[in-house]
């Protein structure tokens, strides 16, 4: 007949190679995750000086079509 104690070991050891694997993609992600985050502060300072000239460039064409010059 089927004992139970003859497959606790391997459903023992399956069930640390699982938790082993996520913690391990869980770790992977949080790392993933950080060099995202490192990826965008470090080129926000440029998206955000390449959108404010932009802005300028839109006002100055705004005012000189309000002034009636074409540009």
């Amino acid at each position: 007949m089927f004992d139970p104690a003859s497959s606790l070991p391997y459903a023992a050891s399956l069930t640390l190679g699982l938790g082993l694997v996520s913690a391990a993609g869980l770790r992977a992600w949080r790392q993933w995750l950080e060099l995202k985050r490192t990826e965008i502060s470090r080129s926000a300072p440029a998206a955000v000086r390449t959108d404010l000239g932009e802005l300028k460039r839109r006002v100055r064409r705004l005012e000189a079509l309000a002034s009636g010059i074409d540009p």
